[in-house]
């Protein structure tokens, strides 16, 4: 089941769903919309090694917008900060985002019970298309949990992503043990 416009409110009255800025029109029936904030990151080496530690230059979109390009992999970031303390978050793009060719998350549409920060973006385009901080990027939707939840990603040794910036994090595979 996901959770309703209704319980996405009850659940900010009692704090187990945060999101900074919040804004009332944003809340759908069963989603709240998030917005790309103003910073965006390539990685500095055209090839990857999930063993490094790649290093990624952030630059600022422009008031008049930047263009995507295919064949290039940029990481963005949500302008909301969320925190989801009972509940999964997943986050999702837009349809409308979707029909301009922007893929906001190759992989890593779910997030943990626990989770704080701004969403890292994993976007990709189809052909050229220009984007705007604080346009529409994508939605967040909640998923009860059933059971008890252990141990939160917030409380986490090894939790690699708690507590995300404002601005765009690339991979942290090099932590991994393999």
């Amino acid at each position: 089941m996901i959770l309703s416009d209704t319980r996405i409110l009850e659940e900010m009255e009692k704090g187990t769903i945060k999101i900074v800025p919040y804004n009332r029109e944003d809340l759908g029936s069963n989603s709240y919309d998030v917005h790309l904030g103003k910073d965006l990151a390539r990685y500095v080496d055209r090839e990857l090694d999930a063993k490094k530690h790649n290093t990624i230059e952030h630059f600022e979109i422009p008031e008049e917008g930047y263009v995507l390009q295919p064949h290039e992999f940029y990481l963005g970031v949500t302008l909301e900060y969320t925190e989801t303390h009972a509940h999964v978050p997943f986050l999702e793009g837009k349809s409308s985002t979707g029909r301009l060719g922007i893929d906001i998350h190759a992989t890593a549409g779910k997030g943990d019970v626990g989770f704080c920060g701004n969403w890292t973006l994993e976007i990709s385009v189809k052909q050229p298309v220009r984007v705007y901080k604080g346009m529409p990027i994508g939605q967040l939707i909640y998923f009860p949990v059933d059971g008890e939840i252990e141990v939160k990603y917030n409380q986490k040794k090894n939790a690699k992503y708690s507590g995300q910036i404002n601005k765009p994090v690339e991979s942290m595979m090099w932590k991994n043990k393999f």
